[in-house]
């Protein structure tokens, strides 16, 4: 084969960092037999709720109102004419907390609330967070020190850099395994399927993985 030889390699990096906020899922109703009253209560509930929540100043990073509705409910006969029981008016709000030290306290002012439910928390790292970025370039140097690695065991070295990609864009559909599942880049937290948490929380650290395909040009001794 004429050219230089080519090493293809794989880069990884896996990191474990702190999460850098908290999401909550705050979720309110209302229930009457009248409609007018249903919907009073729920406005009056989910704006106490809010004013709440931004009680807490800075701490909270966001605050994102979700779809609201009210529903009759059926009262179950035999027959087959529907009657209306009442109604059921729900309205949630989810919240990003930046400062754990409140998480806590806001969690259980929340659910201290009349018919009120909060879920979570579920710890999380910012969309652009710089640990992605450090997560990438780790994998860089990893596939630096593979191709080096391998260059250096045939008695050469690399020559420089050919090609480099995300998982999956530099080998053709034959040549990936066919149980591979190869992921650029994701972040799990460690609660995931575990027991719920408690009011005293302790946050789960984020599991960070990276990956980069590279092909690097190789040197070799003279014959």
């Amino acid at each position: 084969m004429n050219g230089q030889p080519v090493i293809s390699v794989r880069g990884e990096a896996w990191l474990e960092v702190e999460p850098e906020i908290a999401e909550v899922e705050v979720t309110i109703q209302a229930r009457d037999r009248d409609r007018t009253t249903v919907l009073s209560r729920l406005a009056h509930r989910n704006q106490h709720v809010i004013s709440l929540i931004k009680g807490y100043g800075e701490a909270v990073e966001k605050l994102e109102s979700r779809p609201a509705s009210v529903r009759p409910e059926i009262k179950e006969k035999k027959t087959v004419s529907e009657r209306v029981a009442g109604y059921l008016g729900v309205a949630s709000v989810r919240v990003t907390v930046r400062d754990f030290t409140v998480l806590g306290d806001l969690v259980a002012s929340l659910a201290d609330e009349d018919l009120v439910t909060v879920a979570g928390p579920w710890w999380a790292l910012r969309p652009d967070s710089p640990v992605y970025r450090d997560a990438r370039l780790a994998a860089a140097q990893d596939a630096i020190v593979r191709a080096r690695e391998y260059a250096e065991a045939f008695g050469g070295s690399i020559a420089g850099l050919i090609e480099a990609a995300d998982p999956g864009l530099l080998t053709s559909p034959g040549e990936r395994g066919s149980g591979a599942r190869p992921m650029a880049m994701r972040a799990a937290a460690g609660f995931a399927g575990g027991p719920p948490p408690q009011l005293d929380f302790e946050p789960a650290r984020q599991s960070v993985t990276a990956h980069v395909e590279a092909r690097f040009s190789m040197t070799l001794p003279p014959s």
